[in-house]
């Protein structure tokens, strides 16, 4: 080859290698900032995680905006919150501590004014966030909160009909037999509709459904008359004296005849299966309410990218133990339901059962805003679970715990883990035995394995295990709250003693 064309060669060789991407040339570009995603977060209340159609729990139960969210998208079932009670477990979805960090340890306890909403962090990275519904956690109260540029809320529990509502510091009133669940829905769309398109959005709509005492949508009311339940195996236990052969403690058979007991429900002597139709038909609005905000994105155009969550904010129990409600660590009590649907990021129709807890809900929003996680919570993403992530962070295993109330003492302090395979549960301040059960052969919590002496050293390590956490996450002290009992069950928070 002659000089010229040897130098041209060189010439031509030191052009296609500028021109090279950079990846090509040994040096990695820097990744693309994470596109914020729209996200909407639905709770409900006193949901229990297998109570909607498509599980076949109840038959005669329709859900069919459920059915749809779980077929399009995601069902996890093995969801758990970290304490069965409504203000504890708000308090930890809304900060992503447990209950012993955040302190909002009941239904009275209040807000201790150093917590950090993470709807705080998406509203300083731009987000628009909207609230709508019942907060009802520490005092009550249906103020603003910090983390949202749109507010709409009432007091505590609320009521089924006629709300009122605090929209943005402003109370309406509203009459002629107005449905709190269509409103919140009604609302919540409005404020989408009207929303400034050009930044991301944060819906968290917060239902009063389907709480005690259940009043369904008058067009619902009557849609499940004389329907039944079948009866959970462990719902006569109780009240035939076998729990004694089956080692449960005595509390849960002294709680039998009591406000969350089967045979004096909230001191009424109503029917199991007549509560459970009223608890069906006001599901139905909520299941209703879903279809209506997916209807919206899907006129949007967005229902395919945003990132839709619904979730219970605690269990429920209709009979399990011979017992109702929740706060206990059975499974009844401690799951929730917990669908998740975005197409642009997963295939849907799966249900992946690794463990996922309340915990989990701020830094999964986080991460999908492409939002720092603040380093005061201890949850995790579970994105990856739902896209197949291998290497994901999986949890191995919950810890729960639930502090005894004055208002509700049937119940005492709980402290509880579960894995795969075991749940252990240890009571405090109660002269009565713990609890361990086989969750592989015995699903329904029926034989208590805790004298089991083959399982001594296995209830060695769990009971270590659950002090070990407590200790790491700062909660080996019992945080108390002022409180004092009025008349009738009314209690205040009192600051100035």
């Amino acid at each position: 080859m002659k000089n010229g064309s040897l130098l041209r060669g060189i010439c031509f060789g030191l052009v296609l290698l500028i021109n090279l991407p950079l990846t090509a040339r040994g040096t990695e570009p820097k990744p693309k900032k994470k596109k914020p995603r729209n996200v909407i977060f639905i709770l409900t209340d006193d949901h229990r995680y297998d109570y909607m159609g498509f599980t076949g729990k109840v038959p005669w139960l329709e859900t069919p905006h459920m059915d749809r969210l779980a077929a399009e998208g995601a069902y996890l079932p093995n969801a758990f919150v970290t304490t069965s009670l409504c203000s504890p477990s708000r308090a930890s979805i809304l900060t992503g501590q447990f209950s012993h960090s955040h302190t909002i340890i009941d239904n009275q306890a209040p807000d201790p004014g150093n917590l950090t909403y993470f709807p705080e962090n998406l509203e300083k990275a731009g987000y628009q966030t909207g609230f709508f519904g019942k907060w009802h956690m520490g005092d009550h109260g249906d103020d603003p909160q910090p983390g949202f540029t749109h507010w709409e809320s009432f007091p505590g529990q609320g009521v089924y009909y006629n709300p009122t509502l605090n929209i943005n510091g402003k109370r309406v009133s509203y009459k002629d037999s107005t449905y709190i669940t269509d409103l919140l829905t009604e609302h919540a769309v409005d404020w989408l509709e009207k929303r400034d398109k050009k930044k991301p959005f944060f819906l968290y709509l917060s239902h009063k459904a389907v709480h005690a005492g259940f009043q369904p949508a008058r067009r619902h009311k009557g849609k499940y008359k004389g329907k039944k339940i079948s009866l959970p195996v462990t719902y006569d236990q109780t009240k035939t004296g076998k729990y004694r052969d089956l080692k449960w403690p005595q509390w849960v058979a002294d709680q039998r005849i009591s406000w969350h007991g089967v045979d004096y429900m909230y001191h009424d002597n109503r029917d199991i299966h007549e509560m459970v139709v009223d608890y069906c038909e006001t599901l139905l609005g909520v299941d209703e309410s879903i279809g209506t905000v997916m209807d919206y994105l899907k006129k949007e155009g967005l229902d395919e990218s945003t990132l839709v969550i619904y979730m219970g904010d605690n269990g429920f129990s209709w009979g399990e133990h011979g017992l109702i409600d929740k706060r206990h660590f059975y499974e009844e009590s401690v799951k929730v339901p917990l669908l998740v649907r975005c197409p642009e990021l997963f295939e849907g129709g799966i249900s992946p059962a690794q463990m996922v807890q309340n915990i989990d809900i701020g830094p999964t929003v986080l991460a999908e805003a492409g939002v720092k996680q603040p380093e005061n919570m201890p949850g995790v993403s579970f994105i990856p679970i739902l896209t197949g992530d291998t290497d994901a962070k999986v949890r191995k295993e919950i810890f729960y715990e639930y502090y005894w109330e004055y208002d509700f003492p049937m119940t005492p302090t709980v402290f509880g883990m579960r894995n795969d395979k075991y749940k252990y549960i240890r009571y405090h301040g109660i002269w009565d035995r713990n609890e361990l059960y086989d969750l592989e052969n015995d699903p329904d919590e029926m034989y208590n394995l805790i004298a089991d002496p083959d399982k001594q050293e296995l209830i060695k390590s769990m009971s270590t295990a659950i002090y070990d956490w407590l200790e790491e996450t700062k909660g080996m002290n019992i945080p108390l709250k002022r409180t004092i009992k009025y008349r009738f069950g009314d209690y205040k928070h009192q600051n100035e003693y």
